[in-house]
C-alpha cells in the first residue's frame, strides 16, 4: 500500500472507519473491488443500524459501537474524515505498519482503475467560502462546455464521481482540512486556499497544523497554486510548497490585479494571469454586478474560481456566463426580505469569527444577531473591527456572554440585548428585537459567529427560523 496506485483489491482485509456520508461508499467501492471489508463505528444508533443492515446485505462485516480496535489482519485503515488522528484505531494502526487514508485519497488511488482516463481536479479549501467558490467554479466549467461535478467535502462523494458512470472532463473538488490530513498522496491540476483563520484547532491541536494541512492542498500543483493576496499566510503556503516545474503563483484580490493576479478595475473583474504579456496586457472577465451577492468575500469567492478556470484553458466568456448563471445556497447572506425600509439578511452558514467578520464588512448599518457556541473562539478582534458597523447587537445562544464581553471592551456605547434563552423560539424574539432597534436603511444581519448545535440542529435550521421570523414581522 505504497504511494503508487492500487490495481489489486482482491482479498485485502481493508476497515473502514465511520459509516456516513463518506464510510458507506467507501466500504460498498472496496467490497466491489473484491476486498475484504470491515466497518468500525463508534455509534450504535438507529441510523448506524439501519447503514449497518444494507452494508451486511452484500456482505460486508459491521461492528457497532467500537471505533477504537483494529479488526486483526487489518492491511488499510480508510477513515471518515472527522475522525480525530489521536483515536487509539490510528494509534493501532501506525504502531502495526498500517497506512490510514481518507475517502479522498482513496478516490485519488482508483481514478482510472477502469480504464478510462482520470479527469483532473481543481481543488478549493480555506476556512470559509469553499462551497460557493466550488460551485462557482463548477458553474463557470459547465458554461464552458465542459463536463464536470462539484464534489468532495460539499457534500457529493468523490469516491462516485471517480468510480461511477458518469465520464468528466474536469472535477471541481471541496477540501476539508480534515479531508487534506488524510490525504498524503493527493496531487492537483490546480489548488486555491481561500483564506486561513482558526478553526477545528480542537480536531487538529494548534493553528500550525491546521495550516500545514490546508497547505497539503498545493503539493504536486502541475499548473497553478492561487492565493489570496489580502491572506499573507495563504502566500506562504504556496512559497512552502514543493510542485510540479512550471507550476505558478496566482494570486487574487479586491484591488488593482498585479501580473499573475485577478483583481478588481472599475467594477470589472480582470485577469492578468492567463494572458500573453501578463506584464502590460490584461483581460476583462466579468462585472461585479455578476456575482450573486456582490459582497466583498463572494467577490474574492468569484475571483478564486476565476483563476481555477482559468488555469484549466476555461475563456473569458465562460467566466461570466458562470458566474450569472451560479445560484448561491441558502443561508450564504442571503436577503431575506425588507420590513419597513430595513434588510433582513441571513448567513446563518457564519459559524465562526472569520466568516462573521466577512459578512459584517458587506454593510455600513447592522442590527447583528449573533451567539451560539464558540468552539473556543474569542471575539476581541471581530468586535475591533467591526464596532464603526453596528447600530445594535442582539445576542442568543450558549456563549452569548463571551461576545457581549468584548462588546463591552471594544463598542462600549452600541446597544446590547442579551437573550437568556437557548429555545429555539429564541429566534422570534432576537427578531422582534432586532426590528424595535433598527431605522430604515439598516441591515438586520444573522452572523452568529458560533455554531448552532446549542439551540438547533445545524446552521440550516437555524437560518430557516430567522427567516421564518421576518416573514412574520411582514404578515
Amino acid at each position: 500500500m505504497g504511494s503508487g496506485q492500487v490495481t489489486d483489491w482482491q482479498g485485502k482485509n481493508v476497515t473502514v472507519a465511520g459509516l456516513g456520508v463518506s464510510g458507506v461508499p467507501a466500504a460498498k467501492v472496496l467490497h466491489g473491488l473484491g476486498a475484504h471489508v470491515t466497518v468500525v463505528n463508534d455509534g450504535d444508533d438507529a441510523r448506524a443500524r439501519e447503514q449497518a443492515a444494507e452494508l451486511e446485505a452484500l456482505g460486508v462485516t459491521v461492528r457497532l459501537g467500537d471505533g477504537d480496535t483494529l479488526p486483526d489482519g487489518t492491511e488499510l485503515v480508510v477513515t471518515a474524515p472527522g475522525w480525530k488522528p489521536d483515536k487509539p484505531l490510528f494509534t493501532a494502526a501506525h504502531a502495526a505498519g498500517v497506512p490510514v487514508w481518507g475517502d479522498v485519497e482513496l478516490a485519488w488511488r482508483l481514478r482510472g482503475l477502469d480504464g478510462r482516463p482520470a479527469a483532473p481536479w481543481l481543488c478549493v479549501t480555506g476556512t470559509n467560502g469553499k462551497t460557493t467558490t466550488t460551485r462557482m467554479l463548477a458553474s463557470i466549467l459547465e458554461a464552458a462546455g465542459l463536463r464536470t461535478a462539484a464534489v468532495g467535502n460539499i457534500g457529493v462523494s468523490l469516491l462516485d464521481a471517480v468510480v461511477g458512470n458518469e465520464e468528466y472532463d474536469v472535477l471541481a473538488v471541496e477540501l476539508s482540512s480534515y479531508q487534506l490530513h488524510w490525504a498524503p498522496s493527493l496531487r492537483a491540476h490546480s489548488a486555491a486556499v481561500l483564506n486561513l483563520a482558526p478553526d477545528h484547532l480542537d480536531w487538529h491541536g494548534s493553528m500550525e497544523a491546521y495550516t500545514r494541512d490546508k497547505g497539503r492542498v498545493y503539493e504536486g500543483n502541475q499548473i497553478a497554486c492561487v492565493y489570496n493576496v489580502a491572506d499573507k499566510a495563504t502566500e506562504d503556503l504556496v512559497r512552502e510548497a514543493d510542485v510540479e516545474e512550471g507550476c505558478r503563483a496566482v494570486g487574487f484580490t479586491l484591488g488593482a490585479p498585479a501580473p499573475s493576479q485577478l483583481g478588481v478595475v472599475d467594477g470589472i473583474l480582470i485577469d492578468r494571469a492567463f494572458v500573453e504579456n501578463r506584464q502590460k496586457n490584461a483581460q476583462e472577465l466579468a462585472e461585479v454586478a455578476d456575482v450573486d451577492p456582490p459582497a466583498p468575500h463572494n467577490i474574492a469567492n468569484a475571483l478564486a474560481a476565476a483563476a481555477l478556470a482559468r488555469a484549466f484553458g476555461v475563456p473569458p466568456r465562460a467566466v461570466r456566463d458562470g458566474l450569472r448563471a451560479f445560484t448561491p445556497d441558502a443561508h450564504r447572506i442571503a436577503h431575506v426580505a425588507d420590513v419597513d425600509g430595513v434588510a433582513y439578511v441571513d448567513d446563518s452558514k457564519a459559524t465562526n469569527t472569520h466568516a462573521a467578520q466577512a459578512s459584517l464588512a458587506a454593510y455600513r448599518s447592522i442590527v447583528w444577531i449573533a451567539g451560539g457556541l464558540a468552539k473556543g473562539a474569542t471575539f476581541d478582534e471581530l468586535v475591533a473591527e467591526s464596532a464603526t458597523r453596528l447600530r445594535a447587537v442582539v445576542l442568543i445562544g450558549a456563549d452569548r456572554a463571551l461576545i457581549r464581553e468584548a462588546l463591552a471592551r471594544h463598542a462600549p456605547e452600541v446597544p446590547v440585548v442579551d437573550l437568556d434563552r437557548t429555545d429555539t423560539g429564541a429566534m422570534l424574539a432576537a427578531v422582534q428585537e432586532a426590528r424595535r432597534l433598527a431605522v430604515a436603511g439598516d441591515t438586520v444581519l444573522l452572523a452568529p459567529a458560533c455554531a448552532s448545535m446549542d439551540m438547533f440542529v445545524n446552521y440550516n435550521q437555524r437560518g430557516d427560523a430567522f427567516a421564518q421570523a421576518v416573514r412574520e414581522l411582514g404578515a
